[in-house]
């Protein structure tokens, strides 16, 4: 088993599949019997409940970087062996709270599951960076797009500057036909190559269902990629659903949800989510900056 426990799923540009890779990758490890935390550490555009069907009550993230709750408090179990912690979606209370303050939710969740995956805003900014540092590997999320590679090279750069070290790179959305490799596109950003998600319409219908693509569609093209990705990049044996499979064993679940909460996580997938919300903590580091005018 990989040494690494805690992963930063990371991308320079919205609308690529980041959550969606959160989401299938600690699916597929709770479906082989690993404990999985899923942390929605994007606080400007928190989007990672609707995609899994999750209507949290008034306790989020938002209220354990303010200090008024316990990360006990803002964790939610969504099925057998996966909790997850939303962030809020209030901009009040975004600009009441306190990045630094995940040191230790990611410290404390370390020590009670065995993977925890943090799902990180795109752009930059100081709650942006900071994952990137605290996590034990970074994994680079991007579509073979030529804009989308060219963030994900600010991506690799904050990385380094956070301190941060980077697993490799994830391409979604591939097709056979493809103008560039993925191995190409992993040449040039010199990192490792992850995995390659092939483009699959289920994916879509998946967010919008609210339920994981490993769940909703286990025999997919793209559902078998995120079992694949998940084993190469962890060491856990997941393995393929049995034939006729249409959900695990352990009984993860479609909760019901409202059409709003899937039409918003929808937007992860659909590229209409907005690159990023400008954070309205001015504390980003000078370096950061500078990596922003540099790309």
């Amino acid at each position: 088993m990989s040494h690494e426990t805690v992963y930063a799923i990371a991308s320079g540009k919205g609308g690529v599949g980041k959550t969606t890779t959160t989401v299938n990758l600690g699916t597929a490890l709770a479906e082989a019997g690993e404990r999985v935390a899923i942390v929605d550490t994007d606080l400007g555009m928190a989007n990672l409940a609707g995609f899994v069907s999750l209507n949290p009550d008034s306790t989020t993230l938002y209220d354990v970087l303010t200090g008024d709750a316990s990360i006990d408090d803002a964790t939610y179990r969504l099925a057998d062996n996966i909790v997850a912690v939303p962030s809020g979606t209030s901009l009040d209370d975004y600009a009441e709270t306190s990045p630094e303050g995940l040191r230790e939710v990611v410290s404390e969740l370390r020590s009670q599951f065995d993977y925890v995956f943090l799902d990180v805003g795109a752009g930059i900014s100081h709650e942006t960076v900071l994952p990137l540092g605290l996590a034990d590997a970074v994994v680079l999320v991007s579509t073979p797009e030529p804009a989308a590679v060219h963030d994900t090279r600010k991506t690799i750069e904050l990385t380094d500057r956070a301190g941060g070290e980077v697993a490799g790179i994830v391409l979604t959305r591939t097709r056979p036909d493809g103008d560039v490799s993925p191995e190409e596109i992993a040449d040039r950003l010199e990192v490792p190559l992850l995995g390659t998600i092939p483009e699959d319409p289920t994916a879509r219908e998946s967010v919008y269902a609210g339920t994981p693509l490993v769940v909703f569609e286990p025999r997919g093209p793209a559902a078998l990629a995120y079992r694949r990705l998940a084993t190469d990049l962890t060491g856990v044996e997941v393995g393929s659903p049995p034939a006729g499979d249409g959900g695990t064993s352990g009984g993860i679940e479609a909760r019901t949800a409202t059409r709003n909460q899937s039409s918003d996580a929808a937007t992860d997938e659909t590229g209409e989510n907005a690159d990023g919300l400008e954070a309205a903590h001015d504390d980003v580091s000078n370096a950061i900056t500078e990596a922003e005018t540099d790309g």
